[in-house]
């Protein structure tokens, strides 16, 4: 009896996909997607179209392109291992190694958690007029709860319908923007920095290829395993998984470029550069109504609380890691790592002076991390006692370390820029 259980298990995970199968592993991509449309995009993003019009929309495809080979490729770790990132270096690295690399990545969490939940408070502050610590409480208590109460399926469901319901913000943003579509598309194509632009550049790269997505990616694939020891099963996640992070990752660009698009056309056409995100919803209002205000902080609220779900499930799965544990909600080790992400942060910003200030210095404390999130990526995905056949190939690897060296490189140059 057994036995045909098994086999009958064993038939059912090897059925024919069919057209519409592709349908159900679209969802992993879109969570992680979040992650790079969060408060700390918004910043770079709007500060890139107000000071710099059209110019630098080249950078968004750049990055976007760049995330698309990061994601894809910790990707193929979970799917052919079964292990996310920190459980694979917990289990194939020393402990003087793996664990300050993962404690750093923790710390990366809470930064990203910061800047998510100060987003979503910067949104009430301009919805409802209540202060930011308190603000900050409410995004986090929200958060929690999402996190929390809900299965993974569920919580799946919620972030697609965030990510939606910001992506249909800008439409209609754009639909009242009175943009140059022509200087937008050669903007999106043709590198350009103009004088001054260097910082913007690369905070718009720090803020789209961030190190708890690499993290959380390698995990929540592995929502959709349906057989490990089946190769047939293997092939078709890896085929499946690369449409559906590169459906979700080319959305987040679409999102991103209608914010600098958004912000050239309404700003830098009117000589506005912003330096705050409240100050772009208060221009917005007399430039293009007062329903374009209130639609840019919903949306920016929406950012806040899905990007600060998403930033938890990742400090959890760090956190799990370090015990050589998968994510699990239910578990008191991955509870602890949603914990102190969201508590370390809502410590943190209590003692924020400047709200705006506080999302840059959060991108900066991710620059540091974001080259050991990489390189140990990249090692782990080119072994071979780890991935067997599935391990980089030559190509893969050098394009991989290229990507690893202009990031690194790119992120201590604004951190030099910054001081």
């Amino acid at each position: 009896m057994l036995k045909f259980l098994a086999d009958l298990k064993n038939k059912h995970h090897k059925r024919v996909f069919g057209g519409l199968e592709i349908l159900k592993y679209i969802g992993p991509g879109l969570i992680v997607t979040v992650g790079f449309i969060d408060p700390g995009n918004w910043a770079s993003n709007v500060a890139a179209g107000s000071h710099f019009g059209y110019s630098l929309l080249w950078m968004v495809t750049l990055s976007t392109l760049m995330l698309i080979v990061l994601q894809h490729n910790v990707a193929h770790l979970g799917i052919a291992t079964g292990l996310c990132l920190s459980e694979a270096a917990r289990a194939h690295l020393p402990a003087a190694l793996s664990r300050p690399l993962l404690w750093s990545a923790m710390a990366a969490s809470v930064s990203t958690s910061l800047a998510e939940i100060l987003g979503g408070a910067i949104a009430l502050k301009m919805l409802f007029g209540i202060p930011i610590n308190i603000g900050s409480v409410l995004v986090t208590a929200l958060s929690l709860y999402l996190l929390l109460s809900n299965n993974y399926r569920r919580l799946e469901k919620w972030i697609i319908g965030f990510v939606s319901l910001i992506g249909l913000s800008f439409i209609y943003e754009l639909k009242l923007a009175p943009v140059d579509w022509g200087a937008a598309a050669a903007g999106l194509a043709t590198p350009a920095l103009p004088g001054g632009s260097l910082p913007i550049v690369m905070s718009v790269l720090g803020a789209v290829v961030m190190p708890h997505n690499l993290f959380l990616h390698s995990e929540i694939i592995q929502s959709r395993q349906w057989n490990l020891q089946d190769e047939t099963v293997i092939k078709k996640q890896l085929k499946y998984e690369f449409a559906d992070t590169l459906v979700s990752m080319l959305a987040g660009w679409a999102i991103n470029a209608s914010m600098i698009i958004m912000a050239a056309a309404v700003f830098f056409s009117a000589g506005k550069p912003v330096g705050e995100l409240e100050q772009a919803r208060n221009m917005l209002t007399p430039l293009l109504g007062g329903s374009a205000g209130t639609v840019f902080a919903l949306a920016l609220l929406f950012s806040g609380v899905s990007s600060s779900v998403t930033s938890g499930m990742a400090g959890g799965s760090i956190f799990a890691g370090l015990y050589g544990e998968p994510l699990n909600l239910k578990d008191s080790h991955s509870r602890l790592g949603v914990y102190i992400s969201f508590f370390a942060a809502l410590g943190i910003i209590f003692f924020v002076s400047n709200p705006f200030r506080g999302l840059i210095v959060s991108q900066m404390a991710l620059s540091v991390q974001l080259p050991f999130t990489i390189f140990l990526q990249v090692y782990l995905t080119s072994s071979k006692k780890v991935m067997g056949k599935y391990a980089n190939g030559r190509w893969t690897l050098f394009l991989l370390c290229a990507i690893g060296l202009a990031v690194a490189w790119l992120n201590l140059e604004l951190l030099r820029s910054l001081f």
